[in-house]
C-alpha cells in the first residue's frame, strides 16, 4: 500500500492531459486497483480485474481507453444497470471522452441521433445494445477495445446469452478487458472463452468486505423493522441509503418514511429511467437524505458520503450483501452498514460470514436470539463429537456414567413369524398345485333351445307398450 501510495498517474504512463483533467477533480493518486490494472492495459493486453466495489474500477479501464482509441476504431463498455452504465459514461465524459449511452427506458429516437455523431466510446446494457443491433442501427466491426464491467452481475442477471452474441459480433482481433468483485465459476468459463491470455490482477481477496466499514447486525421480532428504522434515522443525521429486498417493500418503506416527514427517493424496476436519474441525482446533492434501493442500485450508486447503509431486508444471494454494504465507506472515509434480520434468518446470515470469512457484530438492541450454525470458516473448528460426549459423561455423575459405560448385548431371538411367502405360498421350495375351483354356470348354459330369460330393461320395454295399446308401434 505505500508503493501505490507513492505512486501518481505520470509514472503509469498517462498523457500528461488526462493528469490534469485529474487533478481537477481532485484525483492525484492512484488507488491499486488503478495502479496494477493501468499499465498492462496501456500496453494492450487482455487482462481480469478483481477488486472490491467502490475501489475505482472505472477510471482502471477508461483511461487506458481513452488514450488508445483514435478516429479508426470504437470501444464498447457492458454494464449490468442503466444506474452503473450512466455513471461509467459519465467519468468518461470528464475525460473529454465523446460516448454515447444506450440504456433501456431512454429514447431509442434521441439515441439514434447520437449515434450519427460517430462517438468514440459505446456505453450500453446488452439487453438495449441487441436492440439496435437487431434493428441494424449499431454495428460492432470497429471495436479495438471490449469491457465487461461488474461481469458477475450481468451473468447473475441472465445476460450471459447477449453477452455472447455481443462478443461474437466484434472483431477477433481486439483488446478484452474483464471487471468484477467476485470471480465465480462462470466468470471463469467466460474468460477462457473471450480472453486470450489475460492477466489477472486481483487487489483483495474474493468477497472480502472494506474494511472502512462497522457492521452491526439486529435481530428482531416480527413487524419491529419499521419502528427500529425510525429511531435509526433518528439519530442518525447523515444521509442513509436503504436497501430492500423487493420493489414492492421499497414503494411500501418510501411512502412510510415519507409520511413521517422525512426526505426520501426510491430507485427500482418500476420506476422510469427519467425518475430513477431524478433520485440518483437528487441524492447526491441532497435534496434527498434517504434513499430507498433494490439490489439494482447495490452496484450503481457512486456517491462518498454516504454516512449509513441500512440492510431493511437481508438479500437472497450471500455475494450481494458485500456489494450493499460497499456503498459507504469510500474514498478513504469510515462509513457505518446495520443490517436488520429476524430469528429464523440466522442461517442466511452465516451464509453471508461464510463468504467474507467473518463473523458481523450482533447489536446490544437484537429483541430475539438468532438460531445459525455456530462454525465459522476462517475461525477455530469446535472440538470433535467424542470429546463433548466423554466431557459430559464425566459431568454426569457415576450413575450416568455406568450407564452408557458399558452397551447393554443385543440378545437376537430367533424369529418364528412366517414370512410374506410362507404365509400364502407354504414353507421355501414348497409350491404346491393350486385348488381347482368350482365351475360356475354360465348364463343361459344347459339346454340351447331353452328360452333366454328376459331382462329387466326388456320388461320394462313390454310394459311400457302395453300400456298405451301397442299404439305407436311400428
Amino acid at each position: 500500500m505505500q508503493q501505490t501510495k507513492s505512486l501518481n498517474f505520470r509514472a503509469l504512463s498517462v498523457p500528461a492531459t488526462y493528469v490534469e483533467d485529474l487533478a481537477k477533480l481532485g484525483i492525484t493518486e492512484p488507488t491499486p486497483i488503478q495502479a496494477e490494472a493501468i499499465p498492462v492495459a496501456m500496453a494492450g493486453k487482455d487482462l481480469i480485474g478483481i477488486a472490491q466495489t467502490g475501489t475505482g474500477k472505472t477510471l482502471a479501464f477508461g483511461l487506458p481507453m481513452a488514450c488508445r482509441l483514435d478516429h479508426q476504431s470504437q470501444g464498447l463498455i457492458l454494464a449490468p444497470t442503466r444506474e452503473l452504465a450512466q455513471q461509467i459514461e459519465e467519468t468518461l465524459k470528464k475525460l473529454r471522452v465523446k460516448c454515447v449511452l444506450l440504456v433501456g427506458g431512454a429514447s431509442m429516437r434521441n439515441q439514434l441521433n447520437e449515434l450519427k455523431t460517430r462517438p468514440t466510446v459505446l456505453v450500453a446494457t446488452p439487453g438495449r445494445l441487441l436492440d439496435h443491433m437487431e434493428q441494424g442501427t449499431v454495428r460492432l466491426n470497429r471495436m479495438s477495445c471490449v469491457v465487461l464491467d461488474e461481469a458477475d452481475r450481468m451473468l447473475d442477471m441472465g445476460f450471459a446469452p447477449a453477452i455472447k452474441r455481443i462478443m461474437m459480433a466484434v472483431p477477433a482481433r481486439r483488446q478484452t478487458m474483464l471487471f468484477s468483485a467476485t470471480m465465480p465459476d462462470t466468470i471463469v468459463s467466460l474468460a477462457e472463452t473471450f480472453l486470450t491470455n489475460p492477466a489477472r490482477i486481483e487487489v483483495a481477496r474474493v468477497g472480502e468486505a472494506s474494511e472502512l466499514v462497522d457492521q452491526e447486525l439486529v435481530y428482531l421480532e416480527n413487524g419491529a423493522k419499521g419502528e427500529y428504522l425510525d429511531n435509526l434515522l433518528y439519530k442518525n443525521q447523515g444521509t442513509v441509503l436503504v436497501f430492500t429486498r423487493t420493489r414492492h417493500g421499497a414503494k411500501k418503506l418510501a411512502k412510510s418514511l415519507y409520511k413521517a416527514g422525512q426526505k426520501v427517493a426510491e430507485i427500482h424496476s418500476d420506476r422510469s429511467l427519467a425518475q430513477r436519474r431524478e433520485a440518483l441525482e437528487g441524492f447526491k446533492r441532497g435534496r434527498y437524505r434517504i434513499l430507498v434501493a433494490t439490489d439494482i442500485a447495490a452496484r450503481g450508486i457512486d456517491v462518498k458520503e454516504i454516512s449509513l447503509v441500512v440492510n431493511f431486508d437481508l438479500p437472497d444471494q450471500a455475494e450481494d450483501y458485500i456489494h450493499r454494504i460497499g456503498r459507504t465507506g469510500r474514498a478513504g472515509h469510515r462509513g457505518r452498514a446495520i443490517s436488520l434480520a429476524h430469528g429464523d434468518q440466522g442461517k442466511l446470515v452465516f451464509e453471508i460470514e461464510k463468504v467474507m470469512g467473518q463473523e458481523i457484530d450482533v447489536s446490544e438492541d437484537s429483541t430475539v436470539i438468532p438460531v445459525k450454525p455456530r462454525h465459522i470458516p476462517g475461525r477455530q473448528k469446535s472440538r470433535a463429537r467424542g470429546k463433548k460426549v466423554e466431557k459430559v459423561l464425566n459431568e454426569s455423575g457415576p450413575r450416568m456414567a455406568e450407564h452408557h459405560a458399558e452397551p447393554r448385548p443385543v440378545i437376537k431371538a430367533e424369529s418364528t413369524a412366517k414370512t410374506s411367502h410362507q404365509k400364502f405360498h407354504g414353507p421355501k421350495g414348497h409350491n404346491p398345485k393350486p385348488a381347482a375351483r368350482k365351475a360356475r354356470p354360465r348364463l343361459g348354459a344347459g339346454d340351447p333351445n331353452a328360452p333366454r330369460p328376459e331382462s329387466y330393461f326388456a320388461k320394462k320395454r313390454a310394459a311400457a307398450f302395453a300400456s298405451r295399446g301397442n299404439k305407436g308401434r311400428k
